[in-house]
């Protein structure tokens, strides 16, 4: 049986941070892992769909905006194979670099699924392997559509493996995740169908976002169905997917994808045979320390049902190794004011608490909301003006910055400098004190009145 003194189970972001930092500190650390490491944000999430959503960029500028900057653009097509090639070439870079660390930090990577034996040991591919610390990294997956025909769908995770562009997708869900792909690929020119529940997607955040999401999307060649959600599938003779309510057809698409939410990796690993418990939901049960009912043994990252972000789980990860093997005060992280971008067309930022669940916590006496819009002069060449959208959330007399909203042409990289001053507790007065950057979408944070 072989010893360490921190064994993580599973590669992705969350597991390789907390090795690799553990590593520095002269931790003799094994990471076991039975997949691609890297997880989903590297092979199957954050890092193949940014790659995306920048070829729809380039897309959309080339054919829209271009020609009214003056420049004589004749796009010939998307070659989708030369931007997968690409695109796969970055995802293995990444991955090589991954192992270069490990070699750096002196972390052992075993490539192999383990099962726990005990609280303590973990068998893969055979071998015992034994900690007095280990965390578990394994992450989730996505959550199955239960429905007749669902079989025919694909998920997320497949969408990166297609090996040539579909001519229609329909994307079932109202989440970031659907969001983001059916934009892409519209953007991309495949029809593309968006189809939620309800009136709006991304209904969890700040209405500011989703109903100006809203209008960008019916402003495009996005097909979005409201209030609409199917209750079967059936395979067409020429090999298609029609989608069905009440036993009939109401669209018939060459790929439908279920993107309805994610669900965690806690299956096969062995936690019948540990005192390790699991929540109603299926995640492991930690405290604020991210320690399981396990002495010893932590969780960190989506299985553990905390925020489901990649830099949530790397931050979680090496928290728990700093206080395992530098001393730290705590494993606790804090989950308050993580900024977040959704990398839609436009993208969005946010922080904090929406409007409504401000008013909802502290009373609308208590809070006072500003606004602006703005166009970004990306789009000033021509006839193709599109709006930014900017929101604060400010509570009290002294006007506490408690949430910070946006969506326009570049908002993905405003958010998280603004993220430290709402971190630090700053108050309107201190944001309009900041001179303004010129001409910029970001100035409209330090000049609402």
């Amino acid at each position: 049986m072989k010893k360490y003194d921190l064994i993580v189970l599973g590669g992705g972001s969350g597991g390789i941070a907390s090795a690799n930092r553990a590593g520095m500190y002269g931790a003799n650390v094994a990471v076991i892992e039975g997949k691609d490491l890297g997880g989903t944000c590297v092979n199957r999430g954050c890092v193949p769909k940014k790659i995306g959503w920048y070829a729809s960029q380039i897309a959309e500028a080339s054919q829209i905006l271009g020609p009214e900057y003056g420049f004589d653009i004749k796009v010939a097509g998307f070659d989708y194979e030369k931007f997968r090639t690409s695109r796969d070439a970055y995802i293995q870079r990444s991955r090589d670099s991954y192992l270069n660390q490990f070699e750096k930090n002196g972390v052992e990577y075993i490539s192999a699924y383990g099962q726990f034996v005990d609280d303590h040991t973990i068998e893969a591919d055979g071998e015992l392997y034994q900690a007095d610390h280990i965390i578990i990294a394994t992450g989730g997956r996505p959550a199955p559509l239960d429905l007749p025909g669902s079989d025919l769908l694909e998920n997320s995770d497949d969408v990166f493996e297609w090996n040539q562009l579909p001519k229609s997708i329909a994307f079932l869900g109202a989440g970031y995740v659907a969001v983001e792909l059916a934009q892409m690929y519209q953007a991309l020119g495949v029809e593309t169908h968006l189809v939620i529940r309800h009136d709006r997607p991304l209904r969890s955040f700040d209405q500011m976002l989703s109903d100006n999401l809203v209008k960008h999307m019916e402003a495009s060649n996005l097909h979005l169905h409201k209030n609409l959600s199917f209750d079967g599938f059936q395979k067409t003779s020429d090999g298609r997917i029609d989608c069905l309510k009440d036993g009939q057809v109401l669209l018939t698409v060459d790929k439908a994808v279920a993107a309805v939410g994610r669900v965690p990796n806690t299956e096969n690993l062995g936690l019948d045979k540990t005192s390790i418990e699991l929540d109603d939901q299926g995640y492991i049960k930690i405290d604020d320390s991210h320690q399981t009912t396990a002495k010893g043994v932590y969780a960190v990252g989506d299985v553990s049902g905390k925020i489901a972000l990649t830099p949530v789980a790397i931050r979680a990860g090496r928290q728990v190794a700093e206080f395992l093997f530098n001393q730290a005060e705590s494993s606790a992280i804090d989950y308050q004011n993580i900024p977040t971008v959704i990398f839609a067309h436009p993208a969005i930022g946010t922080i904090g608490y929406s409007e409504s669940e401000a008013k909802e916590k502290f009373g609308s006496d208590q809070i006072k909301v500003y606004q602006s819009r703005f166009f970004s002069m990306y789009h000033s060449a021509g006839n193709h003006r599109q709006a930014c959208d900017f929101k604060l959330v400010c509570l009290g007399e002294e006007e506490k910055v408690i949430g910070m909203h946006g969506i326009g042409y570049g908002v993905d990289e405003m958010i998280q400098g603004f993220g430290v001053a709402i971190k630090m507790g700053a108050t309107k007065s201190q944001w309009d004190a900041i001179i303004a950057i010129h001409p910029t979408g970001s100035e409209e944070f330090v000049t609402m009145r």
